[in-house]
Order: structure tokens, then C-alpha cells, then sequence
């Protein structure tokens, strides 16, 4: 738990310093990833946590996420996304906005669209030899029925808690994933 919880403040510094990729430092590596990282994937990002929290306390795992646009690089998440998922336990407050880079289809094993259109744009600029692990979220909530976690940003409020279902939704299935599955190799040094 402490482990974790080191973990957590180092990659929260490191944001908050505006440092733009992530440092290996887990077995398992998730990237959540909408479109400016302000809504959806930093609303992923904390759902995931929590559950981890909660279910897998010692399981060894880095959550991050991004966007597929620059729009709002440094910037915290959404006021309605904070204020949403605080209503969950869920803390967003530290987290800052950040674009995908090349290094992060190395460095995760799973790198989550939160709908069709990021989901492309992810395979776009994706080196060919890691577009396995480009998926959709709801890929883990089959029972949903949907592809797409909306995007929440020009509704109203309840937009907000409906991304917060899916994803609460979405994480469990991708913590079922990382216990079922064996962890990759560490990703290599970059060149």
C-alpha cells in the first residue's frame, strides 16, 4: 500500500512540474486517453485508481492518461468532472493535462480510447509493432452494449455522471484483465 501511495505522489509531482512522459515504474501500465484529457480520461484515470484501492491494493500497476490533442496541456481536469467524481471519492485535483506521445505506445500495455474517433486518431500515430495494445474502454464492459464513453464537455452535468457509470464500469473489466493476464516485458530504455 505504501508502495503504492509513493508511487502515486512521484507521478502526481512529476506532473504537476510539467514533466510530459511517464517513468517505468510498474509491472502493469494502463493509459487512459480521450481527446484533451480534461473530461473523460482523467475521470478514467481516478475510477481506475480507486478501484485498485479497493480490489487490488498490491497489485503493481501505473495509471496515467492523455490526450490525443494539445488544447489544455497543463491543465487540471474539468471543474464538473472534479465536482462529479469527488461525489464518488474520487480525487481528480492533481492531476494535469498531457498529450499521448510515441514512448507511451511502448511504455503501456494497454493504451484505452475512450470512443471511436481518439480510438482512430490513436492508431494513426501508433508505431505498427504496439497497435494491439490501442483499445476502446468499454471493450471491458461488454454488457454495456457501446462503444463510446460520450464526451460530456458541452452538455450539462449528468453528462458527467454517465462518464463516470461507464468507466466505473469499464475498470472493473480491465482489472479482471490484468489479474487474468501475465504482465509484459518492462518496456525497453529509450534510444
Amino acid at each position: 500500500m505504501v508502495k503504492t501511495v509513493l508511487a502515486n505522489l512521484r507521478r502526481a509531482a512529476a506532473r504537476v512540474i510539467g514533466k510530459a512522459e511517464p517513468e517505468p515504474l510498474a509491472a502493469r501500465r494502463v493509459l487512459f486517453v480521450c481527446m484533451g484529457n480534461i473530461c473523460r480520461s482523467p475521470t478514467a484515470e481516478g475510477a481506475f485508481r480507486k478501484l485498485l484501492q479497493e480490489r487490488a491494493p498490491d497489485l503493481d500497476v501505473q495509471v496515467d492518461s492523455a490526450g490525443t490533442h494539445a488544447y489544455h496541456v497543463g491543465d487540471p481536469p474539468d471543474p464538473r468532472a472534479q465536482r462529479a467524481a469527488e461525489r464518488r471519492g474520487i480525487d481528480l485535483s492533481g492531476q494535469r493535462a498531457r498529450r499521448v506521445t510515441e514512448r507511451d505506445f511502448a511504455h503501456f500495455e494497454l493504451v484505452l480510447a475512450m470512443d471511436e474517433l481518439n480510438h482512430v486518431t490513436l492508431l494513426e500515430i501508433c508505431p505498427p509493432e504496439y497497435r494491439d495494445r490501442v483499445r476502446l474502454m468499454l471493450e471491458f464492459a461488454p454488457r454495456l452494449g457501446r462503444t463510446d464513453v460520450p464526451d460530456p464537455y458541452y452538455g450539462g452535468a449528468n453528462g458527467f455522471e454517465y462518464v463516470l457509470d461507464l468507466v466505473e464500469e469499464a475498470s472493473v473489466g480491465v482489472l479482471e484483465h490484468l489479474l487474468k493476464t501475465p504482465a509484459p516485458p518492462p518496456p525497453a530504455p529509450p534510444a
